[in-house]
């Protein structure tokens, strides 16, 4: 039956109109409350649902609800069943005059609260808790037994350094939560959660320290994440695509980590991180072009080795996107700012190819993606062989049959591993997807087109903040204070002062408090 939305809306009403009236109230008859509770679920066979008799009165005065796979067996046994059923062996021993009732304190759960709604109950029940009916009391009792379930705490994946910690975030959030409480011991560090989903009710926390965090960044993330409505939050990518500030640009405006030692040195800056439960990535706001160029390990070596690396880290990015642009500009347009031996070597090496340069460059960038991302897709164990044995016979087999030339072969793969020099993984995926609109424009219009695109590329870098924070400080705009861990890296006892980008309430580091 189709309905008008006026129509609609009173339908919807009358339904829940009726489930109220449908729900029990307590206090109530034991069985049918742990009945209601069973029907919300439906036929679903995870459901347990465990009365408890008294002899004397031989009626259910007590039951136990909660949802198998989901609780700790060891814990629903020794904190709620146990407890529960001596105290029902009690109560039968007496006259039962009076109505049967457990108190909470009798209950040794780490975490026992009271509540009367019963829809609210079972969705705690999904989550791990186990839910206590007692017929004399006013409200049922959600003890938190859940089962930890996941994998254990081991070295992040995508984030792998020499020196440094080697824990990593996990798909727990409470494990998550424990690692930044162990990161920063300092009462001062909130942790906020929320539900977000209409159907999964994902749990989402947020994190910052208070007296260090902009009240202002704060506001906006509770902002845009009250403004969410989605059936459920599968992933941080999910929750990232739903509040960045450009959802139009290849550049992400969030970082996501699964170190907890780069976490906790964002925090201590004073920016803000999320955790969805459920995916090891964390996300980090608000953030700046600079950041997605270091790594931990910056922090972790001596300062000139650190600065080196950076540097290193940036030619390459800069490589990623525009070296076979210049190949192909200088090739077709501009074969005189080469010297002439050079150009007379290229020019031998394509002999005989049947494309232009552009069809070329085009051809091999195309393979090379095809066959990274293959590997990617392929199990562990074979991935990295199929894709290193791949790119040798197909460049190989390129060269032999006279296709592309040997100096091609050189630029495409001087391009790749310079591609894999950035740290953030979203950030090279924008390097890679430029790199085709830079050969493009240097197909068109040679080195000029490269210098449009250049400039297209940084005026777009320089319009975009963060939550309130230009992109691109402190580059643009200057901000002479930040330079200091930018493009470089300054020494520890150089860098007094937080990050003045962000608008730290305390901008002068405490003593004591470490940056990673």
């Amino acid at each position: 039956m189709k309905y008008s939305r006026p129509a609609r809306m009173r339908h919807v009403r009358k339904v829940r109109e009726s489930n109220r009236r449908a729900e029990p109230s307590l206090p109530g008859d034991v069985q049918r409350l742990a009945e209601y509770l069973k029907s919300l679920f439906g036929a679903s066979t995870d459901v347990v649902v465990r009365t408890y008799v008294a002899p004397n009165a031989e009626r259910p005065v007590a039951a136990t609800f909660h949802v198998d796979g989901m609780v700790d067996a060891d814990l629903l046994a020794r904190c709620v069943t146990g407890p529960l059923a001596l105290a029902v062996q009690a109560y039968s021993g007496t006259d039962c005059g009076e109505p049967f009732v457990m108190p909470a304190s009798a209950i040794p759960s780490p975490d026992v609260r009271r509540m009367s709604d019963m829809d609210e109950a079972a969705g705690m029940a999904v989550r791990g808790h186990t839910i206590v009916i007692c017929e004399g009391d006013s409200a049922v009792l959600i003890c938190n037994t859940a089962a930890v379930i996941g994998r254990a705490i081991v070295e992040p994946t995508t984030e792998s350094t020499v020196r440094g910690s080697k824990e990593g975030f996990v798909e727990n959030l409470r494990t998550n939560t424990a690692l930044m409480r162990r990161s920063i011991s300092d009462p001062r560090l909130r942790v906020e959660e929320m539900s977000i989903g209409r159907t999964a009710h994902t749990k989402v926390a947020v994190i910052y320290v208070d007296g260090i965090a902009n009240p202002t960044v704060l506001t906006e993330v509770r902002e845009r994440l009250a403004m969410i409505d989605v059936d459920a939050l599968h992933e941080s990518g999910h929750l990232e695509e739903l509040i960045e500030d450009a959802p139009y640009s290849i550049f992400p405006t969030m970082m996501r980590t699964e170190r907890p030692d780069r976490a906790a040195g964002a925090l201590l800056e004073g920016r803000v991180m999320l955790i969805v439960d459920g995916t090891p990535f964390v996300l980090i706001v608000p953030v700046t072009f600079t950041m997605f160029l270091t790594t931990s390990e910056d922090y972790f070596e001596r300062f000139p080795l650190g600065t080196v690396a950076r540097l290193l880290r940036i030619a390459a990015f800069a490589l990623a996107m525009l070296l076979p642009a210049l190949y192909v500009a200088v090739t077709t347009f501009h074969q005189e700012t080469l010297p002439t031996p050079l150009m007379l070597s290229i020019a031998a090496q394509r002999e005989g190819i049947p494309f232009p340069a552009v069809f070329e460059a085009l051809i091999m960038e195309l393979t090379f993606e095809v066959v990274r991302e293959a590997g990617i897709r392929l199990p562990r164990l074979v991935g990295p062989a199929v894709s290193i044995v791949g790119v040798l016979v197909l460049g190989d087999a390129a060269i032999r049959s006279g296709l592309v030339s040997p100096i091609m072969v050189i630029i495409v793969a001087g391009t790749g591993v310079a591609s894999f020099a950035t740290p953030s993984f979203s950030m090279a995926i924008g390097a890679r997807l430029l790199r085709f609109v830079f050969l493009f424009l240097a197909a068109i219009l040679g080195l000029y087109g490269i210098a449009i695109g250049v400039f297209a590329l940084l005026a777009h870098l320089t319009a975009m903040e963060s939550f309130g924070v230009p992109f691109m400080e402190p580059l643009a705009p200057v901000v002479p204070s930040d330079l200091k861990d930018s493009v470089v890296r300054a020494p520890w006892w150089a860098i007094r002062r937080r990050p003045e980008s962000i608008r730290p309430i305390a901008s002068r580091r405490a003593k004591g408090e470490e940056r990673r």
